[in-house]
């Protein structure tokens, strides 16, 4: 196990997009410098959650932010995956697409991945375990940083989602979910999981805990992460002591009540499938 020890400061930008320069329309020439040791996260996942799904940023001025992430696209339009300095979408038919610079992202986590811890997984039977698994290595580490990870992997079994996008008024996420999210099972077949850890005081921001994506290695297929198993593999975490958020300089950004509580909306867009979220179970 390699760990690299890395300043703590978190920094936040709560007065709209940053001054030096990243928002819709704006070049990439004049995005805020890269910074390797921090989170970047474009709104709020609470935001998301409450139907706001316009845009903040381009594809292309999130690629200035960091090569490995997640998120979504504008009218929560698939699922994101960033991987190796490329924005991939995967679309609601399973389809993946590298999308174009100009695509709008209304939110997203990204940052330039370094390996900084390595463990071997053998035996994973489930998300539970596989996410036990890992808590293993963030109490070790540091429980109060932020990790993003990446497993490239031959999954035993992998169930994951994506959506079709939504048109204004745009609904809550959890009801575009339940109208547009479309699921997949994939057997032994062989990609890349890329996660995010969120420690436990960023619960009005985000989501505690972790948080899925995949893309398959031939890069056709991709989407949120239900479930998993695999026999065995190498996971690779960066550990990140920063954090920086960007805020969109726009009306209904700014009508949103930010302060309520979606953390059910949240965690059922998180973990349910489109059966459990149409039962409410």
């Amino acid at each position: 196990m390699k760990l690299n020890i890395k300043k703590k400061l978190v920094a936040a930008s709560l007065a709209g997009i940053l001054a030096t320069g990243v928002g819709v329309g704006a070049s990439a020439s004049n995005a805020i410098p890269a910074d390797r040791e921090s989170i970047a996260q474009i709104a709020l996942l609470q935001s998301l959650a409450q139907g706001y799904f316009g845009g903040t940023i381009t594809s292309g001025e999130l690629r200035t932010l960091g090569d490995t992430g997640i998120g979504t696209f504008e009218g929560l339009n698939g699922e994101m995956i960033v991987l190796d300095g490329t924005v991939y979408q995967a679309l609601g038919d399973g389809r993946v697409i590298a999308t174009p610079d100009k695509t709008i992202i209304p939110y997203a986590t990204v940052t330039y991945f370094d390996d900084d811890i390595a463990v071997n997984l053998k035996n994973i039977k489930d998300k539970a375990a596989f996410e036990k698994a890992l808590n293993d290595v963030v109490e070790k580490n540091g429980a109060n940083s932020f990790y993003m990870v990446k497993l490239n992997a031959e999954f035993e079994s992998i169930l994951y989602r994506s959506e079709y996008g939504s048109k204004e008024p745009y609904p809550t996420l959890v009801e575009a979910l339940k109208g547009k999210q479309t699921e997949f099972t994939g057997r032994n077949i062989k990609g890349t999981l890329v996660g995010l850890y969120c420690p436990s005081y960023m619960g009005e921001l985000n989501s505690v805990g972790w948080h899925f994506h995949f893309i398959s290695n031939d890069k056709q297929k991709g989407g949120h992460i239900l479930e998993l198993s695999l026999k065995n593999g190498t996971i690779h975490l960066d550990k990140t002591d920063r954090f920086t958020m960007i805020l969109p300089d726009d009306k209904k950004f700014h009508e949103l009540n930010l302060a309520k509580d979606m953390s059910k909306d949240i965690r059922s867009a998180e973990q349910d499938t489109q059966s459990a979220m149409k039962t409410g179970n």
